[in-house]
């Protein structure tokens, strides 16, 4: 981080364990699920909705921080946040059952929904141009390695320890960013802009009753009262919440900001990526343990290399991409995830990990690497640093329903069981998410307007 003053320094830090902890935890449970289902009882319905609690408040309520963040602060937000989220993870380390248990995911949702739009709305806010690129792609690497080694973390804790001290990983990060908040005095920018609190309601109880409906329906059947009435209700709430938004003073969802060309292709491509990575980092977690039956350790360990290369190469992307435009990257990057999802396809009864999942995870990290700090820059830089905060948490929002939506329907993908068949079955559907994210990118993405065109550069140049 030597291209950065200090104070840059010190914001890229501060974002990225702001935001970490939030990353950690939506995927550091994923290979406790099977031990917290010996312990407290539950199938997969169950796992879906520890998994699901967290995404539902954490998708319903980040527009409405990103609002609360632009409105009083993106640094007491985020100290709020952090201890919120700290409060929260020891209550889910204490559960006695699945019910306290989900009702603390759901809390730790609700408080990480606070950290993320303000953290990278203080990249954003202070830095423009190929600074901010490289410093979303430092934020990229971290933030997402966080999301890659949650799992190799959980299974350690699960193995050695108890599924419980997975949630406490949180506490260290929380504290030393307290204390750097304090330190680094990072100015505010506390504008009297209006929140609009019936729209957060609106948007939190549309996707909750929607995303019951999804999960549920394998256990009742779609003809069932307690499924589809929910399911009419989510939809009507969010149509509502839409209807609100082009009304309000104040919309949490500016529908404005998606005529923006790179925002609004940018936020269709992330709800394609996002869908498949929420997907494959989910059954890869939990097969390798009930399938092959490997360790809570050794299932984690299955996805280092992706880590390893998206720490390696993912701030050299995001540098890339703010010298030479983001659209190649977003294109190429989730097809050649879409390769290795179907490497996935080669998994079979006699598990061999070095043939049959190494080069998958090897071919997604590379695409991975090359496709996420381009993607956030095009879309973040494409708008106003003024509205830097809710076009973060759109952003964050639209990643986290995606991965909601997609674990909600799980059961649907794989076909009710995920054995073998359902995780080649899950595997098809990842790559086909992937492949529609990189199509999708090739069309709408350009470079953004602040940023000149090496080519139209030269033709200018050469007209002259």
């Amino acid at each position: 981080m030597n291209a950065f003053t200090p104070l840059q320094r010190g914001v890229v830090v501060v974002a990225i364990l702001a935001s970490f902890v939030t990353f950690l935890d939506g995927t550091v449970v994923t290979v406790a699920l099977p031990a917290i289902s010996r312990e407290l009882g539950g199938g997969i319905i169950t796992q879906q909705w520890v998994v699901d609690a967290y995404l539902i408040t954490l998708s319903a309520l980040i527009l409405l921080a990103g609002s609360v963040s632009d409105a009083y602060g993106r640094v007491t937000v985020m100290r709020i946040g952090l201890i919120a989220f700290g409060v929260a993870s020891v209550a889910v380390a204490l559960a006695p059952d699945p019910l306290v248990l989900i009702i603390a995911r759901a809390a730790q949702g609700a408080a990480g929904a606070l950290l993320v739009p303000s953290s990278l709305a203080l990249i954003t806010a202070t830095m423009r141009g190929e600074v901010q690129s490289r410093a979303i792609g430092v934020w990229t690497a971290f933030t997402t390695g966080a999301q890659l080694v949650g799992p190799l973390m959980g299974g350690l804790f699960v193995d050695l320890l108890s599924w419980r001290f997975v949630f406490l990983i949180n506490v260290l990060p929380i504290a030393v960013n307290l204390i750097l908040l304090q330190r680094l005095h990072l100015p505010e920018r506390e504008r009297p802009t209006r929140v609009d609190w019936w729209s957060g309601a609106l948007c939190a109880l549309g996707l909750g009753a929607l995303v019951f409906a999804l999960i549920e329906q394998e256990r009742f059947g779609w003809s069932s009262p307690a499924i589809w009435m929910p399911g009419i209700i989510g939809i009507v709430l969010m149509a509502a919440f839409l209807a609100r938004q082009q009304r309000s003073r104040a919309p949490l969802l500016p529908l404005s900001m998606f005529r923006v060309r790179n925002f609004g292709w940018g936020n269709l491509a992330t709800l394609f990526v996002y869908a498949a990575l929420s997907l494959n980092g989910f059954v890869i977690g939990v097969y390798l343990q009930q399938g092959p039956g490997l360790s809570a350790t050794a299932a984690g360990l299955a996805s280092l290399p992706v880590t390893i290369l998206m720490i390696v190469l993912s701030s050299r992307a995001g540098a890339w991409a703010g010298r030479f435009g983001p659209r190649l990257f977003m294109a190429a990057g989730p097809l050649v995830m879409a390769v290795g999802a179907l490497l996935l396809l080669t998994v079979a009864e006699r598990f061999d990990y070095w043939w049959q999942v190494l080069p998958a995870m090897i071919v997604l990290g590379l695409g991975l690497s090359l496709t996420v700090a381009p993607l956030t820059s095009a879309i973040l830089g494409a708008i106003d640093e003024s509205r830097s905060g809710i076009a973060s948490a759109v952003n964050n929002a639209v990643s986290r329903v995606a991965g909601l939506l997609v674990v909600a329907l799980l059961s649907t993908i794989v076909g009710g069981a995920l054995d073998q068949d359902g995780f080649h079955n899950a595997a098809w559907v990842t790559a086909a998410l992937f492949a529609l994210g990189g199509v999708v990118s090739w069309i709408g993405i350009r470079r953004n307007p602040a940023e000149p065109d090496p080519d139209e550069t030269d033709a200018a140049h050469e007209t002259a």
